[in-house]
């Protein structure tokens, strides 16, 4: 006799980024692909390379479940979600070039600068990035909520969001520092864009200042969550796990959650971040795929 083990039951987010997550892809391998034949080739395959590598998707999935979650279509923020991932593709680009990180593993394939060379990836890096706004301005109908789209993601993308955060944390080992100035860089660098693919499917949705609040909120925790997990994961992960170099944060003396706080410290505020982040969601009818992928968040391993 066959004895059947009885099926897992995936959580709300899995089923969520089961469903979508194709879909995501989809939609950037043909904005990449119907490219006007201006774009050299060999820049478009650059663009290609990064944009469509084996990622999580984690920020245009955000973007389809605020808008799910204030009651619109998912679909309807596929642009917005484009968007926000060309962003994130832009800054990964960037940040691995040998002027900044200086990193040759990225979602693990070699990282861009070091197939294209360091010229053809920063370019590849400024196509995406504007690109993106095209996206915004062509691909969403109401030239209102585009308009906020595009407010919305330069102000995170830019010098008071994810460049300016960026740029601090280059500099954070020149002097002593407080936890309160961690997080701000923190913000910046990484909670910054995490909130303007959480508040893009909340404008397409056309949320209420109630939702577009408590989105914020939730925001801001899960995007101190991500970094502490990724400080912790450069701490004692390997990169066969994580797709990426491990061990550079120490060997750069950057400001990190466990160098700061040690590694105990670090997971326990992890654990009420990603609290804090699923009370946030209290005034949300159907947020289980939030709640769900805060956790996620916390405990992935890449």
């Amino acid at each position: 006799m066959i004895v059947c083990s009885p099926m897992v039951p995936q959580d709300a987010f899995t089923d969520f980024a089961d469903r979508y997550r194709p879909e995501i892809d989809a939609a950037l391998a043909q904005i990449i692909d119907t490219l006007p034949s201006g774009c050299p080739a060999k820049l478009k395959e650059a663009m290609r390379y990064s944009l469509l590598a084996n990622g999580k998707r984690i920020r245009p999935l955000l973007t389809l479940m605020a808008a799910d979650a204030c009651g619109a279509e998912p679909r309807s923020a596929m642009p917005a979600a484009c968007a926000v991932e060309m962003v994130h593709a832009y800054s990964l680009i960037h940040d691995d070039l040998p002027a900044m990180d200086d990193d040759d593993l990225r979602r693990g394939q070699p990282t861009n600068h070091v197939m294209f060379g360091e010229g053809n990836a920063i370019l590849a890096g400024d196509a995406l990035l504007t690109l993106a706004f095209s996206v915004l301005t062509e691909s969403l109908s109401s030239p209102r909520i585009a308009a906020e789209c595009v407010k919305i993601l330069a102000s995170a993308a830019g010098p008071f969001g994810m460049v300016g955060g960026q740029f601090d944390d280059m500099h954070a080992q020149d002097g002593a520092h407080t936890i309160a100035h961690l997080e701000s860089i923190d913000t910046r660098k990484t909670g910054a864009l995490i909130e303007a693919a959480l508040l893009m499917g909340a404008v397409i949705a056309e949320a209420s200042e109630g939702q577009m609040d408590s989105l914020k909120q939730y925001a801001h925790a899960i995007g101190l969550a991500f970094q502490i997990r990724d400080d912790l994961l450069d701490l004692v992960s390997h990169a066969s796990d994580t797709g990426k170099k491990v061990g550079k944060d120490k060997d750069q003396g950057k400001l990190t959650y466990p160098g700061f706080l040690g590694i105990d410290v670090s997971k326990r505020r992890l654990a009420e971040l990603t609290e804090k982040a699923t009370q946030s969601l209290s005034l949300f009818a159907a947020a289980d795929h939030l709640k769900d992928i805060a956790r996620y968040i916390a405990e992935r391993r890449q």
